[in-house]
């Protein structure tokens, strides 16, 4: 079960639910693959929706490697992922939030 407060987001990929977390190994995997700016950089073109499809995928590999998934960004490019392109980036932006989310704030949604 995935679990928020860990900041775990679920994902359902080629029908089998996966549980995506960005760890810190996982975060400093995502940076290195990004081909401009940090992670803040990351997180702000969220914020002002503009990412792209390529931001949302690296979210996906890193969140799933997180997770305990040994695959690689290739094994997605013909996946069916639940919810489509949509579902990618929001469950993308879901990880992102709950990764820099404080504890404080966790509890202000409950």
């Amino acid at each position: 079960m995935a679990n928020p407060w860990r900041g775990d987001v679920a994902l359902v990929i080629n029908d089998e639910r996966h549980v995506m977390r960005l760890t810190l190994g996982a975060l400093a995997e995502l940076e290195a693959g990004l081909e401009t700016g940090s992670l803040v950089e990351l997180v702000q073109r969220f914020e002002d929706g503009r990412f792209s499809t390529r931001d949302v995928l690296a979210l996906i590999v890193a969140g799933l490697r997180g997770g305990g998934w040994t695959g690689h960004a290739p094994d997605l490019l013909s996946a069916e992922i639940e919810g489509g392109p949509v579902g990618a980036a929001k469950a993308a932006a879901e990880l992102l939030a709950r990764a820099f989310m404080l504890p404080e704030a966790a509890n202000d949604g409950v």
